[in-house]
């Protein structure tokens, strides 16, 4: 089984993209995590979705990868997360938009394409 874990944020307008850049280079470090599968995070921004008022604003985006709903819980509930999210995000944030979900077994084989593992997820 693989969980999917994404984020969508969007920052307050007063924010600063060094702050924002900061807040991304913080979040990369939470893929060294044990419960984020085989270190399957990634994050990226600005969006260059066309035309850009679909983004709704948001900045950043969060896409990771977990075994199971337990080790989601695990990665939520961690201190290094806590850490990010309380000293960068919560205080600025304007909007976070979450989305978790289990992947369909017939479906593992195209994460694994994608990420150039060589077993299944």
């Amino acid at each position: 089984m693989t969980v999917v874990h994404i984020v969508l944020f969007k920052f307050r307008p007063d924010v600063d993209a060094s702050h924002r850049q900061t807040f991304v280079k913080e979040l990369k470090t939470l893929k060294s995590l044990p419960c984020v599968k085989d270190g399957r995070l990634v994050v990226g921004g600005p969006s260059i979705t066309d035309p850009i008022a679909r983004s709704k604003g948001c900045q950043i985006a969060l896409l990771s990868f977990h075994q199971d709903p337990a080790a989601l819980a695990e990665y939520q509930a961690s201190s290094e997360h806590h850490r990010v999210t309380s000293q960068y995000l919560w205080p600025y944030a304007e909007d976070v938009t979450r989305f978790d979900f289990e992947v369909d077994e017939e479906d593992e084989h195209m994460f694994e394409k994608s990420f150039g593992v060589s077993q299944p997820l």
